[in-house]
């Protein structure tokens, strides 16, 4: 992997809750932004934003599971600026909204016979 992305990449993991952008990412590998998406895009298949995106994502899925944080608490410690965005892109990615998902993850811990029986079908 070349060395720039693989630099981006953990740019990304280290800046990913924080509101960093793709300018500040690529000057910290000294490539332009356009730059860095072409060569980001050739090594990973995906375009950087998307990349750090999904870090976000997961990082607030994971804030969801371990946390009694609420969810305008989790945007913002996920690196997002907009709750209604961050709310519409989880519901994209996982199939139902925040709220809901914290629901159903504390329903699955608490032994849900329907939750169990529709997992493993």
């Amino acid at each position: 992997m070349d060395p720039r992305v693989k630099a981006a990449i953990d740019a990304m993991e280290r800046l990913s809750s924080t509101q960093v952008s793709m300018r500040a990412i690529s000057a910290t590998v000294n490539l332009s932004p356009r730059r860095l998406g072409q060569i980001f895009k050739k090594e990973t298949g995906i375009a950087p934003s998307q990349h750090l995106r999904t870090l976000r994502m997961e990082k607030a899925r994971t804030l969801l599971e371990t946390s009694f944080l609420t969810v305008k608490e989790i945007t913002f410690r996920s690196g997002f600026t907009d709750v209604s965005h961050f709310v519409r892109d989880f519901k994209k990615r996982y199939g139902t909204t925040p709220t809901k998902f914290r629901a159903i993850i504390g329903q699955s811990r608490e032994g849900c016979p329907r939750l169990e029986k529709h997992q493993t079908s």
